[in-house]
């Protein structure tokens, strides 16, 4: 796990090693370039497997370079004899794969990255043939953001690393934004900031020189996660050996590794498989962790039965009560959005830092498995995404530009079906560009590497085929067939049929409402004078203060270099 950047063009020293310096928290390890007189490579490592003997960039022996962030967990399944290793890790498999497809069209490049089994995003300089290859892992669990400067083209794990550019000024994509607040997260290929895209899950993209600036030669897709229910389903046997398989691959650390276990189906299932899992793969049986306000909160008290009738080590924090002031700044700072609700991450990943480098997480079983109280009534969604809209006079039924992945966003276009709004939020944003940026951003804020093993290939491709009515039952029971599997587990019934409850308000539901009470009057005036989006944050108090503090960190005077300065000083910058 690490943070990576890079130019193609006009590459410079000090540039890559300034992405690096605002990389630091996801690699504090080890860092390291790469330069030529073309292209330019960056980055900083946390060391995960073979942990002396791994820096990067790695050289290969057929003039290409590599830089990855992101765990192959099939990498010994995928050694080519005939390479010579320099390393002990996993990165090197990438290079090892490429050497007989370099200088491909990026077509020609989806036949070996396809065989990747892991959560990636990686560069690669083919120098003898001049091509830059960036790609993606399917379920876009490691970001990758790009930006032209002029004739380069910048990229990096997160886009606050593109300031290393003194000619980068980051600016708010006001269109992105208005899309974001409506859908509640941002949608295909924006990043919130004008110019600054991602590049797209499951994808390839090549680079090359021409007449000094940087083009792109070729996009392909190699992998996508696809909704094809089949009639009928009888095996939560398969379905629940399919997780213990995953839970296992993402036990495979030189290092210690725990488990958010937040008290939910989700992460309880991951605590439940752990035993098994371990002894598969002959790792020591992970710790939990879990966060909440009070001993008396709902989440607690749930990961308290699940540890205690699992037998498992289990490490509880109460968030202290000045949490959200003491925190909130670094959310805004490392997560680049509006996020506000989830504060807990930021005290949970830093307390399981301490003891573990690897956490493993339930993310993505919500989106697999139609775990949301929206998807229950599609239309009335749709209709609170239409007000939104209406609100900020939007419309995003004519979308153009190579940020927009689908040319109609309005929620008619996707919410006629469970089965095609399933489709549309694993391919468009909600997994990627929210709960996954999530995860990511607030966990490597404090260098720790979160896995998720309900994004592992053998359990999305067995959840893919599950009927509808195993997803969301006809009495509205959510991931009805997870449920199933779960009950083979020793997890005690009362969890494995629990609902699903809202992660940050069920965690600290008193300390944000006092925390926002308290940020009202802030809340009106920053929503007053936000123009476009003033009558939308209005609504939405708590995304108004999240707009504010996005404002504060990313947008004014170029963008703060740190994750500094208390609350109210912050949205004082932002109010006039």
């Amino acid at each position: 796990m690490c943070g990576i950047g890079g130019m193609l063009g006009s590459p410079d020293n000090r540039i890559l090693n300034s992405i690096i310096d605002l990389l630091d928290h996801r690699g504090p390890d080890g860092r390291g370039t790469w330069i030529d007189d073309q292209c330019g490579l960056s980055h900083a490592r946390l060391s995960i497997l073979d942990l002396d003997g791994s820096p990067q960039p790695i050289l290969s022996d057929h003039n290409s370079v590599l830089v990855a962030n992101g765990e192959i967990y099939n990498h010994l399944e995928l050694k080519v004899d005939s390479y010579p290793y320099r390393t002990g890790g996993d990165s090197e498999s990438i290079l090892a794969l490429h050497r007989r497809h370099a200088g491909s069209s990026a077509v020609g490049h989806v036949s070996w990255i396809s065989q990747l089994n892991g959560m990636f995003a990686f560069a690669i300089w083919d120098e003898k043939n001049k091509q830059l290859i960036l790609a993606r892992d399917t379920m876009g669990i490691k970001p990758l953001v790009r930006t032209m400067i002029g004739p380069t083209l910048l990229f990096a794990s997160e886009a606050k690393a593109l300031r290393a550019h003194e000619s980068y000024t980051p600016r708010i994509d006001d269109l992105a934004m208005r899309a974001r607040l409506a859908w509640e997260y941002p949608l295909d290929g924006t990043s919130l900031f004008m110019d600054v895209h991602q590049v797209r899950p499951g994808t390839v993209e090549t680079w090359s020189l021409d007449d000094g600036k940087a083009i792109m030669t070729g996009c392909a897709s190699f992998a996508r996660q696809m909704v094809e229910p089949t009639t009928d389903w009888s095996r939560p046997e398969h379905l629940l050996e399919t997780f213990i398989s995953d839970v296992e691959d993402r036990l495979m650390a030189d290092v210690p590794v725990g488990i958010v276990l937040s008290g939910g189906l989700d992460s309880s299932l991951v605590a439940a498989v752990a035993r098994e899992a371990s002894n598969r793969s002959s790792n020591p049986l992970p710790a939990c962790w879990t966060v909440a306000e009070s001993e008396d909160n709902p989440d607690w008290q749930a990961a308290e039965l699940v540890a205690s009738s699992l037998d498992l080590v289990h490490h509880q924090h109460l968030l202290e009560p000045d949490a959200f002031h003491k925190s909130l700044p670094a959310l805004a700072w490392h997560g680049e959005d509006l996020d506000v609700s989830v504060l807990f991450f930021q005290p949970l990943f830093a307390k399981m830092s301490e003891k573990v480098t690897v956490g493993l997480c339930g993310q993505g079983a919500d989106e697999l498995h139609a775990g949301y109280p929206r998807y229950r009534d599609l239309q009335a969604h749709a209709n609170t995404i239409e007000h939104r809209l209406a609100l900020s006079n939007t419309d995003l039924s004519s979308l153009e530009g190579e940020q927009w992945w689908d040319g109609n966003h309005s929620p008619e276009n996707h919410c006629s079906s469970l089965e095609k709004f399933l489709q549309f939020e694993l391919d468009h944003g909600q997994l990627s560009n929210f709960q996954l940026r999530l995860v990511d951003r607030h966990s490597m804020a404090h260098s720790l590497e979160v896995r998720v093993p309900f994004l592992g290939r053998a359990h999305r491709q067995a959840s893919s085929k599950l009927p509808m009515d195993w997803r969301l039952g006809p009495d509205m029971e959510e991931k009805a067939a997870l449920r199933r599997a779960a009950d083979l587990t020793e997890l005690p019934s009362e969890i494995v049929r629990r609902p699903k409850l809202p992660a940050g308000t069920a965690t600290a539901p008193t300390m944000l409402k006092q925390f926002m009470s308290e940020l009202a009057p802030r809340a009106k005036e920053i929503a007053e004078q936000s123009g476009v989006f003033k009558k939308v944050l209005l609504g939405q108090p708590d995304m108004a203060i999240g707009f504010g503090l996005f404002k504060a960190m990313h947008i004014l005077d170029g963008g703060r270099s740190a994750k500094s300065g208390d609350i109210s000083s912050l949205l004082d910058e932002v109010i006039q």
